[in-house]
C-alpha cells in the first residue's frame, strides 16, 4: 500500500473535530465489500418503493470506485444530533405533530457539508490529492462505510450504531486519491437485542438487518408520492414527519449525551406543534416555516396529508373542523386525508351529511374513494 507521506492520519482526525465532527474513521476505497450485493437483494424485493433513484444509481452504489474510479481512501466522519426530548414520549400529545429529530433543525446536508468542504480543501491542499464531497446527496452507500472505517456498526434497525453516540450521527464522506492506512472495521455488538425491532409500529423489518421501506413511517411520510396506505394511517400515530422510534430505544443512547455540544441545534417550535396550526398552512407558510429545514423538501401537500393522517389519529372531535376546512384543498393528497380523518372523528350522522354535501363535488378518483369507503 502506497500511504501519503505529507500528511498523517491524526492530523486530519484532529482537524475534523476542531471543525466541530463527533466521529472520524477512515476506510479503503479499494477493497470489495458485500454491501453492493445487499442493495441489489432490497431493490429486486421491491423494498425501495418510490426511490426509483436507488434502482437508477445502483450500480453506482455498489463500491465507491464506480462512483470514483481513482479513490484510494475514504474519510468518514459524523456529528451527533442526540435530541435533549425523549423521542417516545411525544408520541402521547395527540394534539401535536411530531417531527423527527434529524429535521427540525437547520438541514444537516448544508451544516454537515459546510464543514466537510473545509476539511476537504485543506485535505487536498495538505495531500497533493484530489478530493470529492459526499453529504446523502450522491450514490455513495454511507453507513456501510461508516462501519469499515470504525465509526460504528449497522444495527438491526439498518442505521449506524455507535458506542459513543448511539444511533444519532449524521454522516459525511471525503473520497481522495491520497491513501491511507484505514481503520479496522467496527464488529457488529447487538447481541440479542431486538428493541429496535420490536418497536417498529408498521414492523418494517422482515428480519433483523432487514428494512422494507414500504412498510417504514420515515419512508410513507417522507418519500411516498401517493397516499398514505389504509393499513399504516393509524400506526403513524402523530408523526407527521418521520419516525424515531426504532433510534430512540436503542440502548447505545445512553452514551449520546457525552457528546452534545457540537450538535445542530434543535427548534422546538419544528419538533412538536400544534396539528390545527399546521393543517391550516398554505404553500407560501408552509415554505417560510421549515426554511431551510429537510422538512421544505417533501414539499406543503405531502406535509399537510401527514398532519391530517394525526388529526384523525388525535381522538380529538375538537379538531375535525381543521380536517373540513381542508376538504376543498387543491391537493387531492390533502383532500383524501382531510375526508378519512372526518370519517375518523365525527359522528356516523354527521360524516354522512358532510359526505352527502361534498361528495358529489369531488372529480378525483382517489378522494372519491375516501368518501365512499365502508
Amino acid at each position: 500500500m502506497t500511504v501519503a507521506l505529507t500528511i498523517a492520519k491524526a492530523d486530519i482526525a484532529a482537524r475534523a473535530h476542531a471543525l466541530g465532527f463527533d466521529a472520524f474513521g477512515v476506510a479503503s476505497a479499494r477493497e470489495p465489500w458485500p454491501a453492493g450485493a445487499r442493495l441489489e437483494h432490497f431493490i429486486a424485493d421491491g423494498r425501495h418503493g418510490d426511490m426509483d433513484w436507488l434502482a437508477r444509481e445502483a450500480h453506482r452504489r455498489s463500491h465507491p470506485q464506480q462512483l470514483w474510479p481513482e479513490a484510494k481512501s475514504v474519510i468518514i466522519v459524523g456529528q451527533s444530533y442526540a435530541p435533549d426530548d425523549d423521542p417516545m414520549t411525544l408520541l402521547a400529545e395527540q394534539d401535536k405533530g411530531v417531527v423527527s429529530a434529524y429535521a427540525a433543525r437547520r438541514d444537516y446536508h448544508d451544516v454537515v457539508k459546510g464543514k466537510l468542504k473545509q476539511l476537504a480543501q485543506w485535505l487536498a491542499h495538505a495531500s497533493g490529492e484530489e478530493v470529492k464531497v459526499f453529504v446523502d446527496t450522491a450514490p455513495l452507500m454511507e453507513k456501510p462505510l461508516a462501519e469499515r472505517a470504525g465509526i460504528g456498526w449497522q444495527g438491526k434497525h439498518t442505521n449506524l450504531v455507535s458506542r459513543e453516540h448511539g444511533s444519532w450521527l449524521f454522516l459525511g464522506a471525503i473520497l481522495t486519491a491520497a491513501e491511507f492506512e484505514p481503520d479496522a472495521p467496527h464488529q457488529e455488538r447487538c447481541g440479542s437485542c431486538r428493541a429496535c425491532l420490536d418497536v417498529c409500529p408498521t414492523d418494517a423489518f422482515p428480519a433483523p438487518f432487514q428494512l422494507d421501506a414500504r412498510k417504514c413511517l420515515a419512508y410513507l411520510s417522507i418519500e411516498h408520492h401517493g397516499q398514505i396506505p389504509r393499513a399504516y394511517r393509524a400506526p403513524m400515530g402523530n408523526r407527521i414527519f418521520g419516525c424515531d422510534d426504532c433510534l430512540a430505544v436503542c440502548p447505545w443512547n445512553k452514551f449520546a449525551a457525552q457528546a452534545r455540544e457540537n450538535r445542530i441545534g434543535m427548534r422546538a417550535d419544528l419538533r412538536l406543534a400544534p396539528l390545527a396550526e399546521l393543517a391550516a398552512l398554505d404553500d407560501a407558510a408552509f415554505r417560510a416555516r421549515f426554511a431551510g429545514t429537510p422538512v421544505k423538501r417533501t414539499g406543503r401537500d405531502r406535509f399537510v396529508r401527514n398532519v391530517l393522517v394525526a388529526i384523525g389519529n388525535s381522538g380529538d372531535a375538537d379538531l375535525a373542523s381543521a380536517a373540513i376546512a381542508r376538504l376543498g384543498d387543491n391537493s387531492a393528497l390533502v383532500r383524501g386525508m382531510a375526508v378519512w380523518a372526518c370519517r375518523r372523528l365525527l359522528d356516523a350522522g354527521a360524516f354522512q351529511r358532510l359526505k352527502s354535501e361534498q361528495a358529489p363535488r369531488e372529480t378525483e378518483a382517489s378522494v372519491a374513494e375516501e368518501w365512499h369507503e365502508p
